[in-house]
């Protein structure tokens, strides 16, 4: 008799827990139209007066045998449950999460193609100086074959007594330097004000990690036809650094490269510290081309080919690096750039890496 009672008692608990499931699933339905109603409104999903509302209902029904404290931490799980869920639904709802889109995203740009499997390389002078200095790397950069050129027109710099760069007229240098060697040219543009007169010089806009989350001048290059190569902020969470994308492409440009250039950390050793592990990371999170940038990430030219073999070997999209024709009088960052007979070995080490990396595949 016991044993009957025993099944019996079983199959009772059985029928409780789907009907919890049950009660359970319904609940996470309304949180959801809840959440809906809240992100028309702009309205933080999370309300601490409602939770603690909902506690202390609990708390007024509860007969036992459960004490309140256990009642507590139950329904906080399931509150917990829930806000999760939301958070899940709403990076689903990302124009560019891989959720959304399950192919990779390729751009193409003057002719190449970008994320297409291959590597891209960006490299060149961390600002443009003058015509000469641009040209000599641009040269280089043409001589193996490659599209991209890089330099700093406008520069964001710590220091308002630092070299800001020549503007407009760093523009039109690097203009005649592409023409010349057949280049895309690479800028960052730091101010929405500015990008109206850039566009005719710009093949691709940059975007430095001091301006990652400058919402308006994301907004700004969102609305233009021009692809973007967003850097990663010094601090930002890679949460942060994929919302800072979902600026630019909810304003309708969908042709963004996403590029990890190393966090502040307390690390001492390099400049700011490379996280390798973004790359794989923003691959699974986005359906966008992925870059390293080893000159900010380490700040360091003994570091930059073992990193860029990392980033290849990892899965990156692309590498950047700069190329200064004589580094030790740059105007800026002269002890991470390359000179023009390191960058040839540079990318000599580089082309071995990939057809050893390719016949190991």
């Amino acid at each position: 008799m016991s044993e009957q009672n025993l099944d019996a008692l079983r199959q009772q608990i059985d029928q409780l827990n789907l009907e919890i499931l049950r009660l359970v699933n319904e609940r996470a339905e309304v949180v959801n139209e809840i959440g809906k109603i809240k992100e028309k409104q702009g309205v933080n999903r999370y309300d601490p007066l409602r939770e603690r509302h909902m506690l202390n209902l609990l708390k007024e029904n509860n007969k036992g045998p459960l004490n309140q404290m256990t009642v507590d931490y139950i329904f906080k799980q399931i509150f917990k449950t829930s806000l999760k869920q939301l958070e899940v639904d709403k990076k689903k709802e990302l124009l560019v999460s891989r959720k959304k889109k399950s192919e990779d995203t390729v751009i193409n740009i003057n002719g190449e193609s970008v994320g297409s499997g291959a590597p891209t390389f960006i490299f060149g002078p961390c600002s443009v100086e003058s015509y000469e200095q641009t040209a000599k790397v641009a040269e280089s950069i043409s001589a193996k074959g490659l599209k991209f050129i890089r330099g700093g027109a406008y520069k964001p710099r710590t220091s308002p007594y630092d070299f800001q760069g020549l503007g407009l007229d760093g523009l039109k240098i690097l203009k005649r330097v592409s023409e010349e060697c057949g280049l895309a040219v690479v800028t960052e543009i730091v101010t929405p004000a500015h990008i109206e007169e850039a566009l005719d010089y710009v093949d691709v806009i940059q975007i430095g990690a001091r301006n990652m989350q400058n919402f308006e001048l994301l907004k700004a290059v969102g609305s233009t036809n021009k692809p973007v190569l967003l850097k990663r902020g010094l601090a930002a969470t890679i949460d942060e650094f994929i919302h800072a994308a979902e600026y630019i492409m909810s304003k309708g440009n969908e042709n963004i490269m996403l590029c990890e250039r190393g966090i502040r950390t307390y690390e001492k050793a390099t400049r700011n510290t490379l996280d390798i592990s973004a790359v794989p990371i923003l691959k699974q999170e986005t359906h966008l081309p992925v870059f390293v940038d080893v000159t900010h990430s380490t700040g360091r030219r003994d570091l930059l080919l073992p990193c860029a073999k990392a980033a290849i070997a990892i899965g990156a999209d692309g590498v950047m690096a700069e190329v200064h024709p004589d580094p030790s009088v740059a105007l800026s960052d002269s002890q991470q750039q390359m000179d023009i007979q390191e960058f040839n070995q540079f990318f000599s080490e580089i082309q071995k890496f990939m057809k050893q990396y390719e016949l190991n595949a």
